[in-house]
């Protein structure tokens, strides 16, 4: 079943052509990946199917329904973490349930119940500095999960790792998204 599709998307700016006539499938629990040289344009589409920018042509649909322009429906990871520093982990992660209306200490439960699956048991009440770079992709992981637990569009969410970190990130990133049935772009 097509949990995403990306219909004929097509983005220009200044006159120049940047994606044309894009279409993908996303299944249920499918990773597929988009490969291309820098500035070939993923960024641009990512931004189009999280509704950050709206194409010249194209739509976007979710579970059939058109949400070409509608930010909010499919959580967006971008390379650096985002993690605020003022905050604890447990609070970073805890951020998009607070901002869709959940209470905080609600929100933190639910956040925390997360921890052992995404290998952060034990970091709640430390600080982003406290932490190291793959426990940091974790946990920005973690929060985009939170965001929206059907789609996760990833843009080179590993890319600042070293090399023995990021293999190991993505062999502990395939385990989690089997577990937990998450489409990933």
């Amino acid at each position: 079943m097509n949990k995403l599709t990306v219909e004929n998307v097509s983005v220009s700016f200044d006159q120049n052509k940047i994606i044309e006539d894009i279409s993908i499938q996303l299944n249920k629990g499918e990773i597929v990946s988009l490969l291309g040289v820098s500035g070939a344009g993923k960024t641009t589409l990512f931004n189009v199917i999280s509704g950050l920018l709206y194409p010249e042509s194209g739509r976007i649909f979710l579970d059939d329904e058109d949400i070409t322009g509608q930010a909010g429906r499919v959580s967006y990871m971008l390379q650096k973490d985002l993690l605020l520093p003022f905050k604890t982990v447990v609070d970073n992660i805890a951020l998009p349930l607070i901002i869709k209306g959940e209470k905080k200490k609600k929100a933190r439960e639910i956040a925390s119940s997360h921890f052992k699956d995404f290998g952060l048991e034990g970091t709640q009440q430390k600080y982003p500095h406290q932490l190291s770079g793959g426990m940091r992709q974790r946990a920005a992981l973690l929060r985009t999960y939170l965001f929206s637990n059907e789609i996760a569009l990833l843009d080179e969410p590993f890319s600042a790792l070293d090399t023995i970190t990021k293999s190991g990130m993505h062999r502990w990133y395939l385990d989690v998204m089997e577990r937990i049935k998450l489409s990933t772009l």
